[in-house]
């Protein structure tokens, strides 16, 4: 009972002191660089048992100016699985004083499908004060109840740059015999522990500064305090599992998903009929795989335990459409009919996946795919789109880890890796110079891996009228009209795009007196740059590699010559490798341009080394020839 009560010690001062909500209260270091203070947060998370959770939260937020505005509404979602109650909310003026409360009537309960979901027991509340007199404070208290600990809530103290925290803390109760994991980021001390008839555990942080994003920084995660955590024995709907490991959290999504692969009888048939001119797994693969394009479409359908659990194969035999989970599950079916064997795999898709902790088991996924092991040719299908080519994970799904399930449950592995030479813009262009210095080109550029994905995007999803609006306003010259395009598609598992473009750009080179200017570098001149700072405090990354290069031949009047051309340069470093060379055949100049970009994750050192190189090519892109009337 004594650490018990030392630990309520702990707790209780900020609860009584909080009730002073002036912004005088604030240190005035916190309002540096801030546009939202957090004067006050708790989250307290009670582990009742295997299968139940209550979730209590309070937060105090001062906005300082219309650009925090945001995080003074109030917004927390609900399910089937999770309930939630007890809704309160308060405003107060720059002194203190109350100006309202919410209304229950005021509270806006609103769904949280989207465009893609026809079933979705996923709903928000939601609530703002619409408050335009700053400073202003607001709090907000409410209560979740988890029926299933499947998932825990987490702590991220700092919700975003320009906010600082005046004090937030995070409180984790469980029964003593209860085993609770965790993992800390970016900070450092052990949490609080009382031991009693509960445990507890607290985080907490007090009188921190806002985070000052700089360009190129790690992801959020990486560079902002906060605790996850996560149940090792757990209950979700009418399932028991464990995640103390990824082969037991496998070997729990193995189970949800068993007697899911069985499918019609004419389906069957057809994967006879499919695969029987094939003997390879490639083949076999493609051509199921092709079907599975043809004859679904993607819905997402999130019910419940369903949010994690797949429509069976039968259902998307019949209705030819499902989620990313029901369609998986439907393609490993068809390959499973034709003798191969494929695996359902978890992964964290989109451009800002979270990373997979390795030594941290826990359901931090939102997609699901397939994997074909096929020896050193594995193949990964994404099941939810209708025209990517088979094997190509691409910027959605590429490059991170995953969890593939096994009859053994759970593996950590890699999904495919694209190095600057998959990912390739390899451009040739042709152009005509007139004596009014109007431009006429032909481009033909060929796109590979992740290059390729707009133009792949442009065949399949545009219209040819929105393809041409589209590249009447991207492309960088001054006045231009593309009067003509066409594209060609290689369904490679590493993807190709060949766009051919015939410009015209009037007044592109116009005279000055006797004189004409011509930056022969048309279409890839780099603007990347990196700002001037006194102080660099975390790594640069960079989250993209490719390979650019230009041929560029521009045939200008006879009755000009050359007055002066710029001189041919290169750059290696860590960032990456760039060489531009200029040469003059009678009438006509050619450029060739080859850039290389890395990814990378280099010292905060090495910032000044970064500007010097991205200066150098920015430069070198726009070099100019002067060329004067004979």
């Amino acid at each position: 009972m004594k650490y018990l009560i030392q630990f309520f010690l702990i707790v209780l001062p900020f609860t009584i002191n909080a009730q002073e909500y002036s912004i005088s209260n604030i240190p005035d270091s916190l309002k540096v660089n801030a546009d939202v203070i957090k004067r006050f947060e708790e989250i307290r998370v009670t582990i009742k048992s295997n299968s139940k959770a209550v979730v209590k939260r309070k937060y105090i937020i001062t906005v300082l100016n219309q650009n925090g505005d945001d995080w003074a509404t109030y917004y927390n979602g609900y399910t089937n699985l999770i309930s939630l109650s007890d809704i309160s909310g308060k405003l107060y003026d720059a002194k203190g004083a109350i100006i309202k409360n919410v209304k229950k009537k005021e509270i806006a309960d609103m769904s949280a499908g989207d465009d893609v979901s026809i079933l979705s027991d996923a709903r928000y509340k939601s609530f703002s004060f619409y408050h335009k007199t700053y400073p202003y404070t607001v709090e907000f208290e409410d209560e979740q109840v988890y029926n299933g600990l499947f998932f825990l809530p987490k702590w991220i103290p700092f919700s975003d740059e320009k906010m600082a925290i005046q004090e937030s803390r995070f409180i984790v109760e469980f029964p003593i015999d209860y085993q609770l994991r965790y993992k800390q980021f970016n900070y450092f001390d052990v949490p609080k522990i009382s031991n009693d008839k509960v445990h507890s555990y607290l985080w907490e942080i007090k009188n921190q500064k806002p985070i000052i994003y700089e360009v190129l920084s790690p992801s959020w995660r990486n560079v902002t305090p906060a605790v996850y955590i996560a149940a090792s024995n757990f209950e979700f709907g009418e399932y028991k599992g464990s995640m103390s490991t990824w082969k037991s959290l496998g070997l729990f999504i193995k189970e949800i998903n068993n007697g899911k692969d069985e499918l019609p009888e004419d389906v069957k048939n057809k994967v006879r009929e499919l695969t029987a001119k094939y003997t390879s797994i490639k083949d076999k693969t493609e051509a199921l795989y092709s079907f599975l394009q043809k004859n679904t479409r993607y819905i997402s359908i999130q019910l419940g335990i369903g949010s994690w659990q797949p429509f069976d194969a039968k259902y998307v035999a019949s209705n030819k459409y499902g989620d990313c989970k029901a369609l998986s599950n439907y393609m490993i079916s068809l390959l499973k009919a034709a003798g191969i064997k494929a695996n359902y795999v978890l992964i964290d898709a989109g451009e800002n996946a979270r990373e997979l902790v390795d030594d941290f088991p826990s359901p931090m996924f939102n997609h699901a795919i397939t994997c074909v092991p096929n020896g050193k040719d594995t193949i990964w299908l994404e099941c939810t789109n209708q025209t990517v080519a088979s094997g190509y994970m691409g910027t959605f799904t590429g490059n991170r880890k995953a969890l593939l399930i096994d009859d053994d449950g759970g593996h950590v592995v890699q999904t495919p890796y694209y190095t600057p030479y998959d990912n390739q813009q390899i451009r040739k262009v042709k152009a005509v110079i007139n004596n009014e210095g109007d431009l006429f080109v032909n481009v033909n550029t060929k796109f590979t891996g992740e290059q390729q994905e707009l133009q792949h995007n442009l065949i399949h999803e545009s219209t040819p009228e929105e393809r041409i609006k589209y590249l009447n306003k991207v492309i960088s010259l001054p006045t231009y009209k593309v009067t003509k395009s066409t594209y060609t598609e290689k369904m490679n598992f590493i993807p190709e795009v060949i766009e051919n473009l015939e410009i015209e750009a009037s007044g592109f080179a116009p005279a000055s007196g006797k004189r004409l200017f011509i930056v022969p570098n048309l279409f890839n001149k780099s603007s990347s740059r990196l700002p001037e700072v006194s102080y660099r405090k975390y790594p640069l990354v960079f989250t993209s590699n490719f390979l650019d290069v230009d041929t560029v031949n521009i045939a200008f009047p006879s009755e000009y010559s050359i007055e002066s051309m710029p001189k041919s340069s290169s750059l290696k470093s860590e960032f990456g490798e760039y060489s531009i060379s200029f040469t003059l055949i009678g009438n006509e100049i050619e450029m060739v341009r080859k850039y290389l970009r890395n990814k990378f994750q280099l010292s905060p050192e090495k910032y000044a080394d970064a500007q010097k190189f991205l200066d150098g090519v920015r430069k070198s892109d726009n070099s100019r020839f002067v060329l004067i009337k004979k």
